[in-house]
């Protein structure tokens, strides 16, 4: 993964074009390092699944 991808893929995900990312072992580090670089990082839901994988949704309020 580059970091113009993991970008192209926060926005797919902010505006509704994928609903869900899975974000392999591998690319876990780059794609959390960009993410948490985005104003509403917060928003961004990942769930760790076995096998190291990361499946990340966009869900506004989620924390409240």
């Amino acid at each position: 993964m580059e970091v113009n991808e993991a970008k192209v893929i926060l926005v797919q995900l902010r505006s509704g074009e994928i609903t869900e990312y899975r974000v392999s072992r591998n690319d876990f580090l780059l794609f959390r390092e960009i993410l948490l670089k985005q104003d509403d990082a917060i928003d961004f839901r990942g769930n760790a699944q076995h096998g190291g994988e990361t499946i990340y949704t966009y869900e506004p309020n989620w924390t409240k």
